[in-house]
This record gives C-alpha cells, structure tokens and sequence, in this order.
C-alpha cells in the first residue's frame, strides 16, 4: 500500500530528494537476508531510463550509479533496512526562478504549493519531478532479483505514442530484446522509429506528446493478492499512480470489457496436463483481486509532459493576476520512453511484496 512516499507493506520502500537535491535514493524494508546483490546489478536498469537517442529525450542526461549504503555485507543483504542513492549531477536551477510564482499548465506546480504553503522545493519541480522515479528503479532492481528466484519475468514496454500503435504480436524474446533496442522502447522498431517521428514533431512545434505502456508478469502463482482493499490489481493500480504523468490504469482489455458480451469477456477455463488454465486472458490475469496463474497483463496510460515551449495560460501566485508563460530549459517531449522502466519497477516491487505477504519468501536464503 502507499503511505505519504513509502509503498509495500511487508516488502516497504521509502523514496527521497528531490530533481535539483544532492541525491535520490531509496530505503528498502523487508528483504530477506541471504540475496546476492552490488552495485553493478543496477547499472543495466538505470541506463534504461535515458534513450540513447537525444533528439526524443530531454539534454539534461545523467549517468547514474547507484550507491549501496547500508544492508549489504560481503555482496549478500543482510535482513537489515538497505539505503541505496545516485548522485544529482547535471543541475540547472536558474530555469526555474522566473516561473517560481507562475505553476506550469498540466503540472503539480499549483497543488505543491497549497499543500505545502510555499516551502516546497520548485526547482525542476523538486519533489514532483520525474527525476524521483530513480529511486522506484532501485527498488525495482532489487524487486527483480528477487522474483527471478521464483522464475517471475516482469517485462514493460512501449505500445503507443501519440496514434501511433504497435500492433503486431511479438513473442517474449523478442520483446525482451527488442524494447531494450529502441529508443522508444517499443518492441516492434519499425513502429519504433515512427513514434520517434512523432515525438520529434511535437518537440518541434514547442509542444510534447503522450504514450500508453503495456506490463506483463509471467509465471506468477495463483492465489496472490486479497479481496477489496488488499486486492493485487488494486495495490498495483495505486502503485502506478504514484508515478509521475500516469493518468490511467487499465488490466486485460480494460475499459473494452464495456463493450463486450459476457459470452465474449468470460475467459473459458480448460484442463491441461492436469492444471486449470485459461483459453483467453481477459481478465488479465486477476479475479476477483487473486492472481488466477495466467500473465498478468496491464497498461499505464502517460500524459504529455506538462512543460512546453507554447505560451500557456497561468496566474501569478505572488500578485494574483492572469499571466501566461512559455517554459524554457531542459525537458522531454515525451516521458514514455523514460517511465517504461520505472512501470517495470513498481509491478516487481507490488508482486514482492504479494510474494512476501503469502508466505512464498523465506526471511533468509541459504544458497
């Protein structure tokens, strides 16, 4: 469950910094002792978030290396909380001291400062800033190790940008290779270099464009997850809420399901070899909130990043008068590329702590 800026309730992570502080990191609870762990087990997952293409991408590239702490003793965790961080290297404050009173259109700006009377942090939008997802990758690193000791794959991916769709059914190999590949990280790189077209469009007209992110998770046991409020799509759902831009939340075919008979919705459950499984996956892989033992399959719909070029509409906090702005320094046209790994991040850390919560996970590993 989220509490303030923590998530999970017996695998728990707490996030902190900001986008201009010295450092973002995480604090890790609840991982059993015994997991092999380093540093370098991070690099992989932290370059994923900048596209190795910088027409679609934002000019402030930071080259992350995470920084373990605490909890780790001898390349093993220990049981004990984990503190993990990267630096803040490439800082340009300044952009944001004209625009301080005046809250971008589309961003936290406005609603940071009634909650915070003020005080909060505005530079690069401090606390709110997309640049905190570093520390749920951190945690999703850890998350992953863990499920691929119980052969759980989480896989998230590019499916739109803007009306641009990949469509074509790719096998799992292929999407795993493929979305790593594409700056976009759409697994088919046709349809890839398309929605870069598009991206690049929209930052040449001084504006920025939105995505949807497909998630699944193979090999996750039924019986996960609790009705209502502890219900695993729930938890899941409340977790990708907490990342910065997503506005929608959908599992198996989503807000189609409103269109369909319940003879077409209803996934038929068929025996074989002895295990009930299902003939489709409408239902993306949870009833009633329980995992049913099929791919858990969801998507993340990503709004357009909120600081554009265009002269918006706006009101000065300081004089309250209308105003209008135009956003200069360093921002994305679009942060699907970049949410892609974070969405990998927090399913892992949410099915972590489903795992713990059934008692799937051992408090200590003895290899």
């Amino acid at each position: 469950m989220l509490a303030g800026n923590s998530l999970g309730k017996e695998f728990t992570i707490t996030t902190f910094g900001e986008s201009h502080g010295k450092i973002v990191g995480v604090l890790i609870d609840g991982c059993p002792a015994g997991l092999s762990l380093s540093e370098e087990d991070f690099q992989e997952d932290l370059d994923q978030r900048i596209p190795a293409q910088p027409k679609i991408v934002s000019s402030r590239i930071e080259k992350d290396t995470a920084k373990i702490l605490s909890g780790v003793f001898r390349g093993k965790t220990t049981g004990a909380p984990m503190t993990i961080t990267v630096d803040n290297k490439e800082i340009k404050s300044s952009d944001y001291d004209k625009i301080k009173d005046s809250p971008r259109p589309g961003h936290s700006d406005y609603t940071a400062h009634i909650r915070y009377g003020g005080f909060n942090d505005y530079q690069g939008g401090g606390r709110f800033s997309g640049r905190v997802t570093v520390a749920l990758v951190l945690a999703g690193v850890v998350a992953k190790k863990l499920l691929s000791r119980y052969n759980i794959d989480v896989l998230a991916y590019t499916v739109s940008i803007g009306k641009v769709k990949f469509e074509k059914k790719r096998s799992v190999d292929e999407i795993y290779k493929n979305r790593r590949i594409a700056a976009t990280r759409c697994p088919d790189l046709g349809c890839s270099e398309k929605m870069e077209d598009v991206i690049v469009a929209a930052k040449n007209a001084g504006d920025s464009i939105g995505g949807v992110i497909e998630c699944m998770a193979l090999n996750v046991p039924a019986g996960m997850g609790d009705p209502l409020f502890d219900a695993l799509d729930a938890d899941l759902a409340k977790a990708l809420f907490g990342v910065s831009a997503v506005k929608g939340v959908e599992f198996g075919v989503g807000f189609a399901a409103g269109e369909m008979f319940g003879s077409q919705n209803n996934d038929a459950a068929v025996l074989r070899e002895g295990k009930v499984e299902f003939v489709t996956n409408n239902a993306g892989g949870i009833l009633g909130g329980i995992s049913n033992g099929m791919p858990i399959m969801l998507r993340v719909a990503v709004k357009p990043t909120p600081s554009i070029s265009r002269e918006q509409k706006t009101v000065n906090l300081l004089t309250m008068e209308e105003t209008s702005l135009s956003v200069g320094g360093r921002h994305d046209p679009c942060i699907v590329p970049k949410a892609v790994p974070v969405v990998e991040a927090v399913v892992a850390i949410t099915l972590v702590d489903h795992l713990i919560r059934a008692g799937y996970m051992p408090r200590v590993f003895k290899e």
